[in-house]
């Protein structure tokens, strides 16, 4: 998970999130939501062992609220 410019948060899957996060900031591949919304900055983040389980992850993470996700990367 990555917060935004703007104090947003985004949350994505990746296998190389080095790589992604930078991707993001460069504007080289981001993310269309992300545009206008650099720089990005990596505030949250858990390995899978596949990209099928990290995308239900992703799926019940983009689910919750706001204040559930902050208390995530508070308790991170």
């Amino acid at each position: 998970m990555v917060k935004c410019a703007d104090r947003t948060l985004y949350t994505g899957i990746t296998a190389n999130l080095l790589r992604r996060v930078q991707e993001h900031n460069l504007g080289k591949l981001a993310a269309k939501y992300l545009i206008g919304r650099r720089p990005v900055k990596l505030v949250y983040s858990k390995k899978f062992r596949n990209r099928s389980t990290a995308s239900r992850a992703e799926n019940r993470m983009k689910q919750l609220s706001r204040p559930e996700k902050l208390r995530i990367i508070k308790g991170h």
